[in-house]
């Protein structure tokens, strides 16, 4: 698929999924079209737009902003200065295993994202 083909078959699917719906039949053939468009659209971009696993200051900040908190009670909820949780977000530094430990548990982080794994 062409990056050209990729944009005619995503106006496509905005077109059809305007008349496409759960009650539409596996049949119809506009349900087939979108199916197979949606197809070819994933693997184009798979492909070509990746996407990256998110790097542990991305995940740990999305959290905060989820948890409604500061880096200030970050800190008081690792127990570590604020300054070193500064340092983690801008990865100057890197968490020890204890702190990683704490981050998985208290922040609900996968380990693996955690030990970058």
């Amino acid at each position: 698929m062409t990056e050209k083909q990729y944009k005619v078959a995503c106006e496509r699917i905005e077109e059809l999924l305007k008349t496409v719906g759960n009650e539409t039949s596996e049949n119809d053939k506009n349900f087939i079209e979108l199916d197979f468009l949606s197809d070819a659209v994933a693997d184009y971009e798979e492909k070509y737009f990746p996407v990256e696993t998110p790097s542990l200051q991305e995940v740990i900040k999305l959290r905060m902003y989820e948890m409604g908190i500061s880096q200030v009670k970050l800190s008081e909820i690792l127990n570590v200065s604020p300054s070193r949780v500064s340092e983690y977000l801008t990865g100057k530094s890197e968490p020890t295993l204890k702190v990683a430990r704490e981050i998985s548990k208290k922040l609900k982080i996968d380990a693996s994202v955690v030990l970058g794994v």
